[in-house]
């Protein structure tokens, strides 16, 4: 069986792209990043998430990105943004170099283990404004997987799948329910709490897809409450 790696962060996004990697016919290895983030909380979910995957792999991988600041996300000094994503403005909640070392690294575990595929969560809809989330970044890493690779020299560089670019998240939410996702042990608030705050931007975009697509069971109560008050019946 071909083997794919998985950059498992706990997201909702990341567990909709392994859950396909896993329909797509793949054996899975998952890769974690411990990098500073505030919101840790995650991992937790990434691993509980590894065992329902049944992953045959799943290593958690320390990069310190946070010594070098940057970013609301590993800072928690900087406040969150709560605004919802603006167009052509770069959120605070943008790490910088971050996707650009997690691929390095997962194309240096698939060539070690000889996987023909890397799956990533990436999104460039609703997080609209980080550079390292187009369709124009990764045809360009993967060009560089071509070169800078042993596996690229013989032609068969792994191939980076991002199922999920250019889709809604909506529409992420209905892929998820459709591969029998567990949403509910996913993670995306990005506070570092034990309960989702429903108030900063991953929180808000979530519960408003998870609501749109008929789930909101699984949204906030912040959430649901925002969304009562906005759709009064």
């Amino acid at each position: 069986m071909a083997i794919a790696i998985i950059l498992l962060s706990g997201g909702l996004d990341s567990a909709t792209v392994a859950a396909q990697a896993r329909a797509d016919g793949y054996e899975l290895i998952a890769l974690s990043l411990r990098y500073g983030q505030r919101h840790e909380r995650e991992l937790l979910a990434a691993k509980q998430l590894a065992t329902w995957l049944a992953v045959r792999e799943h290593t958690i991988l320390d990069v310190n990105l946070a010594q070098w600041g940057g970013s609301s996300l590993t800072d928690a000094t900087q406040e969150l943004p709560q605004t919802g994503v603006q167009p052509d403005i770069i959120p605070s909640t943008y790490v910088p170099g971050r996707n650009t070392v997690f691929i390095a690294l997962a194309l240096a575990l698939a060539e070690a283990r000889g996987a023909t595929a890397i799956y990533l969560g990436i999104n460039a809809v609703d997080y609209s404004g980080y550079p390292d989330c187009r369709p124009e970044y990764l045809a360009a890493y993967q060009q560089l997987a071509q070169l800078s690779s042993k596996q690229g020299l013989a032609g068969q560089a792994p191939r980076l799948v991002a199922p999920l670019v250019t889709d809604t998240k909506v529409g992420i939410v209905q892929r998820a329910l459709a591969l029998g996702v567990p949403i509910a042990t996913t993670w995306s608030c990005y506070a570092g709490v034990d309960e989702p705050c429903g108030r900063c931007d991953a929180c808000r975009i979530r519960d408003r897809a998870l609501i749109e697509a008929g789930c909101p069971e699984l949204a906030t109560p912040l959430g649901r409450q925002l969304a009562a008050e906005q759709y009064p019946r």
